[in-house]
């Protein structure tokens, strides 16, 4: 388990956020969440759970309960994808389906001042990690 979505919301990461002033400082702050991101175990380092899109090797796992809540796994081979991967999952992991397609992961990213700041390559990978999610939350 790991702490996003759970207690670490996109509340949380907003607030810190917020408190990160520049570019430097909320870098900082993504090299911190991605430590807090569990390592995935090399069964779940298949082709199958692969996010294409990614510059990086990047890896999701799903799973839904009997309440229809999601939970997600993800991991990275490269530190700040992975910290961009935990701050998708405070605010998509433990949700439900509905809430998970309603999230308006743009304002998200907007508010967090991070699409500015990514080169293309991993702009384009934090959007394949939040379609990967959302398709897997269709099903």
């Amino acid at each position: 388990m790991h702490p996003f979505g759970t207690t670490l919301t996109d509340t949380d990461i907003r607030t810190l956020f917020e408190a990160a002033h520049g570019w430097e400082a909320r870098y900082k702050e993504l090299i911190k969440l991605a430590k807090q991101l569990p390592s995935l175990a090399a069964e779940h380092r298949i082709e199958a759970n692969a996010i294409h899109g990614c510059e990086s090797q990047a890896w999701l796992v799903s799973e839904q309960d009997e309440e229809g809540v999601w939970q997600f796994h993800c991991d990275a081979d490269a530190r700040i994808v992975k910290g961009l991967m935990a701050v998708v999952l405070a605010a998509l992991s433990n949700k439900t389906s509905e809430q998970i397609q309603t999230f308006d992961m743009d304002a998200y990213f907007a508010e967090l001042q991070l699409l500015s700041h990514l080169s293309p390559s991993r702009g384009n990978g934090l959007r394949a990690v939040v379609t990967a999610i959302k398709t897997r939350a269709e099903s």
